[in-house]
């Protein structure tokens, strides 16, 4: 059998607080440019994450990642650390980062990608709400 590119995808949830918010800029200039998301006691989100694997089918399993596996990887590496937190408070990895979506999807994947074989491609898709979501890498 040839080789096949397929694209594996797994769904999960998170809820987290954040607050928008750069040290640098005067407090004007916070509330205008990020509005409500720049709240002093923080406001929350209930993220929806869909992580994308590519690859090859392996001819063996027939798979191109085992869904247990990268069900497990992204409860140790991303729900265990995020869900039900401050990201500016609780996390290392937004103490110097402001969490917007964008820069919570590029974690997301640096963190899942340290972990995946090179083989794989990776790609996430972070919904914020309903309707504004982000991608990256950006094909």
């Amino acid at each position: 059998m040839s080789s096949k590119r397929v694209a594996v995808f797994r769904k999960e949830h998170f809820n987290a607080a954040h607050r928008l918010n750069n040290p640098n800029w005067p407090d004007e200039k916070n509330e205008r440019v990020y509005g409500k998301c720049n709240n002093y006691n923080f406001h929350g989100h209930n993220y929806d994450l869909v992580v994308q694997v590519i690859g090859d089918i392996d001819p063996e399993s027939g798979y191109v990642m085992d869904m247990k596996l990268l069900s497990d990887l992204i409860k140790v590496e991303i729900l265990d650390k995020f869900d039900h937190k401050n990201l500016n408070l609780d996390t290392e990895e937004f103490k110097d980062i402001n969490p917007s979506a964008e820069n919570i999807a590029v974690v997301i994947y640096e963190k899942l990608r340290a972990k995946l074989p090179d083989h794989l491609d990776l790609r996430i898709r972070l919904y914020e709400t309903e309707r504004n979501f982000v991608e990256y890498p950006v094909i």
